[in-house]
Formats: C-alpha cells, structure tokens, sequence
C-alpha cells in the first residue's frame, strides 16, 4: 500500500490503517511519522485491533516500548506487535539498549515513533506513515511509502 490519502476523523484514520495492516508480516518495521497529536497512537491501535493483538495501545512515549501479544482467540501473523516511542533516546546504541534486535529475531513487527533517533537500524526495506494535521481539526492527510524489499 502507498500513496497519499485525505481523511476526515478517526473512523477514516481506522479504516486506512486497517487495510495497511494487511501489508504486514513478521518482521516488517514500519516508521511512523507526524507532529504531537497527529494520529500517530490511533493508526497503531487500529492495526493492534485487525491484527488481533491484545492490550490497551496508548503513546509509549515515557516507557519507550509497548508489547501486544495476540489474542488468545486470535490468530496473528506474528508472535508480537511492539510499539516503540524513541524520542527520548540518543542514538542506535539507546535503541539496540532497549531490545531492538530480540524484537527482529522474534519476528515481531516493528511499529517506531520518531525513527531517525534509530539511524542506520532501520533498514531500506521499512515502511512509511506519515501522518499531518488538515486544515480542520479532524482532517489528516496521511502518506504511505514502501521502499522496494
């Protein structure tokens, strides 16, 4: 999925992420771009619900990494979704500090807020959101890029 999308209010923000999380598999790292209040919590909480991982998803940004794991009902594509907030780190050493690879080695899926605190960690393969404030308080335009696996 790519591209570049207008919607108006979250039901909107929910339906474009779950169709993204379809695009998903283990191991995928997506970054997650935009400004304070962008959506950036509720497109992660729309693919935690159609991905079938459990756990209430709320902005990790004071305890850096949120683990879901899969509904015991559920059956998911991977054994994690982990929800990273790294804009209190400093650099790839904080990162790889924090379980980075252990999470890749398990196959988890890789949801990162502020990803170039990550450096040369995020591969070229990663998919973008990009997530901007409209001209109305609800409104988003939210932009998807996928580099070339």
């Amino acid at each position: 999925m790519k591209g570049l999308f207008e919607v108006t209010g979250v039901e909107q923000t929910w339906e474009l992420a779950r169709k993204f999380a379809h695009t998903l598999k283990p191991g995928d790292i997506v970054c997650l771009e935009g400004d304070l209040g962008a959506g950036k919590t509720t497109f992660t909480q729309a693919l935690s619900d159609e991905l079938g991982f459990s756990g209430r998803v709320t902005s990790p940004t004071f305890c850096i990494v949120q683990e879901h794991r899969p509904k015991k009902e559920s059956e998911t594509i991977a054994p994690l979704l982990v929800h990273m907030d790294l804009y209190r780190l400093d650099g790839e050493d904080d990162v790889l500090a924090v379980g980075w690879e252990d999470y890749l080695e398990r196959g988890a899926i890789l949801i990162v807020e502020w990803p170039e605190r990550a450096g040369s960690l995020i591969p070229s393969n990663a998919k973008r959101v990009t997530l901007l404030h409209g001209k109305e308080e609800d409104d988003r335009t939210v932009e998807f890029q996928v580099a070339h696996d």
